[in-house]
């Protein structure tokens, strides 16, 4: 690689060494623990003389899938801004995906689904690893670009416990309700991200502003993210309600949100940007933010008017988010936030959970009738009132940030380790450190950039 330094001996070994212990250490345990469950055992299943057709994968798949290629390519492709870096925000967002959704089976399977000795599998905990996953994507958008990929792996295998602790605890712990995680993913994930991006401050990087710009193609390759994500995201926060009403209800406030934060989003950037023109990075990720507002809610009587004035409240945040709040975390607050997860997931993220306090405290039994007990079992079975259920969800959105913040705080520790294959200042935002590039690439590299301006997100 001219014009790059190589990499050690040592450092050329950490990836291979690290993912082939990760894989052999993972393959140990599912050996161990891991079995199929009742719908999937052929033994248990037609033991219990059920139909094929009642079989909850043909309920809950088309959900999986949907989240699945929202985890993979929605992801992926969102952080593909970046001019230099798009083999590695596509290509470390699957190696991130894959080794979580592996970790977090086990982790959240130790939890949840832990019987005689054994953590039991099927398509629901496929979900629950997805939505895993996400949360490190997530924390991996605030310091895009700026760690290595053995630092990802690491990040990961501490945040997936950490995932799954806070999960436990208020799910399980709280009885808190969160089909669609405003707390548990959006909330977790963006400031464990924030926060590792502090304890990780370069503060060299200011003179890589140019590094950190998109060019026209990387900006059509994000938008193709977002379009996957803006697609898919009524799956992705019905696919763990319960199935029925609870489902169709998730999906239908998440699409009126969705639908609202863009036309928000749209309204905004033309009025903050300059000669009223719009900003492609407002678009990509503002838009979105109308999924992360209903996360908790979305499964709750929010109502199609709530849904659209939740929509549209979340998607003027998050503009105005990246056009004025990003800069001061930065300069004020030492927080290189690449991706401007504090805008789409962060603060959409909190404004979710406390919509949900909100709607768990109006919650009767003359408005849901016989399904409460689905939304709110605790309600109905008289174990609270609505006013405690929405105290209890309160202090679900305290917890998660407590796990987020302590936890990315030791995270951060660790990644500063000096043997680590962290990029150096001048190499960050920059994919010849770690791929094989084409060759006209490698040249540019060498030479003046032509870009516009650096994004906002940066």
């Amino acid at each position: 690689m001219p014009g790059f330094p190589r990499r050690s001996a040592g450092r050329r070994l950490q990836l291979p060494l690290l993912c082939l212990l990760f894989q052999g250490a993972t393959a140990v345990l599912f050996a161990a623990f891991v079995r199929y469950n009742h719908e999937t055992d052929p033994a248990l299943w037609h033991w219990g003389n059920h139909s094929n057709a009642a079989n909850e994968f043909y309920f809950r798949y088309p959900s999986f899938q949907d989240v699945h290629v929202m985890v993979f390519v929605g992801f992926g492709f969102l952080m593909a801004f970046l001019q230099r870096y798009g083999f590695s925000s596509v290509g470390f967002t699957f190696l991130l995906a894959a080794f979580a959704l592996q970790w977090s089976t086990l982790i959240q399977g130790f939890l949840h689904s832990f019987h005689g000795g054994y953590i039991y599998v099927g398509v629901e905990s496929m979900i629950n690893a997805d939505f895993c996953a996400g949360a490190v994507l997530i924390s991996f958008g605030a310091i895009l670009g700026k760690t290595g990929p053995t630092q990802l792996l690491l990040m990961a295998l501490l945040e997936v416990v950490l995932f799954g602790i806070n999960e436990f605890v208020l799910l399980s712990l709280l009885g808190v309700r969160d089909a669609g995680g405003s707390m548990t993913i959006h909330t977790f994930g963006a400031y464990f991200g924030l926060v590792l991006s502090r304890v990780l401050y370069r503060p060299q990087l200011e003179k890589n502003k140019h590094r950190q710009g998109s060019v026209y193609y990387s900006d059509l390759f994000a938008m193709i993210g977002t379009i996957f994500l803006w697609l898919f995201w009524p799956s992705f926060n019905s696919a763990p309600s319960a199935l029925g009403d609870g489902q169709h209800r998730t999906a239908l406030n998440t699409y009126y949100s969705l639908s609202a934060s863009t036309l928000s989003t749209f309204a905004l950037s033309a009025l903050v940007g300059g000669d009223g023109r719009l900003d492609m990075v407002h678009i990509q990720n503002a838009a979105l933010a109308g999924g992360v507002v209903v996360g908790t809610s979305g499964e709750m009587m929010l109502t199609p008017f709530g849904a659209l004035a939740a929509g549209f409240l979340a998607g003027t945040v998050s503009t105005l988010g990246y056009k004025f709040f990003t800069p001061i975390l930065e300069s004020r607050f030492k927080i290189q936030d690449t991706c401007g997860v504090h805008n789409l997931h962060g603060m959409p993220g909190i404004l979710g959970a406390l919509l949900g306090v909100l709607v768990a405290g109006l919650a009767t039994h003359e408005a849901y009738g016989d399904g409460l007990e689905n939304v709110f079992p605790l309600i109905a079975e008289g174990q609270r009132s609505a006013t405690s259920q929405a105290v209890h969800q309160l202090f679900g959105l305290f917890v998660t940030l407590t796990f987020a913040s302590v936890g990315a705080g030791l995270g951060g520790l660790l990644l500063k380790l000096p043997f680590l294959d962290s990029p150096p200042d001048s190499q960050c935002f920059e994919d010849q450190i770690y791929w094989e590039v084409p060759g006209e690439l490698e040249e540019e590299a060498q030479g003046p950039l032509r870009t516009k301006e650096p994004d906002t997100r940066a």
